[in-house]
C-alpha cells in the first residue's frame, strides 16, 4: 500500500513539474509535420506556463541566470540571438550547464518572452 502511494505521489510530482497540459505553444498536424502557432499569451505568461521556472527566476540565480541578469547583459539589439537561444538551447555563456532547446516555441513567441525579460532591466 505504501509503495502504491509513493508511486502515485512521484507520478503526480512529475506531472505537475512538466506542465505539459499548460504549454503555451500548440502544434497542428499537417502532412506529417508539425506547425508552430503564435499564442495570444504575453511573454511573461508564456514563461510562467513553460518549464522556465525550473532553472530561472526574476531576481535569483538558480541553475541558469536570473532574468534581471539577462536583461542587464543584453539589449533589444540581441532579440534575435536570445530568441534563437530559447528555441535551440545553448551553453557556455552563463556556465557549464546547458539550456535545453524549446523547439515547440515559435520565433515570434520566443521574441515575446525575450521582450518581457528585457523589460526587467530598469525595474
Amino acid at each position: 500500500m505504501k509503495k502504491l502511494f509513493l508511486t502515485g505521489c512521484i507520478g503526480l510530482l512529475i506531472a505537475s513539474c512538466s506542465k505539459k497540459e499548460n504549454t503555451a505553444v500548440q502544434s497542428t498536424e499537417g502532412s506529417g509535420q508539425s506547425e508552430q502557432k503564435v499564442t495570444q499569451l504575453s511573454g511573461e505568461q508564456m514563461i510562467q506556463t513553460l518549464d522556465c521556472s525550473g532553472c530561472h527566476a526574476v531576481d535569483e540565480r538558480m541553475i541558469g541566470p536570473s532574468y534581471r541578469e539577462i536583461a542587464g547583459k543584453y539589449t533589444e539589439k540581441d532579440m534575435e540571438l536570445l530568441a534563437s537561444k530559447i528555441i535551440e538551447g545553448g551553453s557556455g555563456v552563463w556556465g557549464s550547464v546547458p539550456m535545453p532547446p524549446h523547439q515547440q516555441i515559435s520565433k515570434e513567441d520566443a521574441k515575446k518572452m525575450v521582450g518581457y525579460i528585457l523589460t526587467l532591466k530598469n525595474k
